[in-house]
C-alpha cells in the first residue's frame, strides 16, 4: 500500500465511515465488529439487510460493501469457520482455492523456516479451533505436511513441542528500569 502510514490511515477513515454509516442508518445490527472484514448479526431479516447494504453503500462514491450470509448455519469470516450450534462453534477454514501447498521439506531453506511452518499451522489450529474440532484439524494437517516432503515424526515431533509450549503457563515478563 506505499507508505507505512497508508493501512493506519486508511483503518481511520473507514472506522469514521463506518461511524457515520451506523449512527444514520434506519434498522441496526445487533453486532458489529471490524477487523479487515466486518462481522454483523442481523435480526431485521433479508429485505431490511439489502436496505442496509445499500445505505452503506451510498456513503462513500468509492467504497462498496458486500455481504455474505450464513448457509447451513456456517459463516467463514477472515480463517475461522463458524457454525451455529447451541453455542457458537469454530474452527479452521480454507477457501475453495486452497491447495495445502506449502513450504517443501526438500527446498533449500533454514531448517527453521521449514519447522516453522508446522508450527504456525499448529498454532493457528490452536487457537481457532475449539477443543472438539482441534484433533481433525491436526490430523487434517498432516496429510498435506507430508504431500510436502515432510515425515510424520518431523510432524508429530514439531506438533507437541508446540502444543507443550503453548500449553505451559509462561513466566511474567520482567522490565528493569535504571
Amino acid at each position: 500500500m506505499g507508505s507505512p502510514l497508508s493501512p493506519v490511515l486508511a483503518n481511520f477513515f473507514m472506522e469514521k465511515l463506518e461511524q457515520q454509516a451506523l449512527m444514520s442508518a434506519p434498522y441496526k445490527p445487533k453486532i458489529w465488529f471490524q477487523y479487515v472484514d466486518t462481522f454483523v448479526i442481523w435480526s431485521h431479516g433479508q429485505e431490511k439487510l439489502q436496505q442496509f447494504l445499500m445505505h452503506n453503500n451510498n456513503m462513500h462514491e468509492n467504497i462498496n460493501f458486500t455481504t455474505e450470509v450464513e448457509a447451513n448455519n456456517k459463516l467463514a469470516f477472515l480463517d475461522v469457520l463458524l457454525s451455529r450450534k447451541e453455542k457458537l462453534g469454530h474452527t479452521v477454514y480454507m477457501k475453495l482455492m486452497y491447495t495445502d501447498r506449502y513450504l517443501h521439506r526438500k527446498f533449500n531453506h533454514h531448517p527453521c523456516q521449514k519447522y516453522g511452518v508446522i508450527k504456525t499451522l499448529t498454532e493457528r489450529a490452536m487457537k481457532i479451533c475449539e477443543p472438539e474440532s482441534l484433533e481433525v484439524e491436526l490430523e487434517h494437517l498432516t496429510s498435506p505436511l507430508q504431500a510436502n516432503g515432510y515425515s510424520k515424526h518431523e510432524i508429530k515431533k514439531s506438533m507437541q513441542t508446540k502444543h507443550k509450549t503453548i500449553n505451559q503457563e509462561q513466566p511474567a515478563p520482567k522490565a528493569f528500569l535504571p
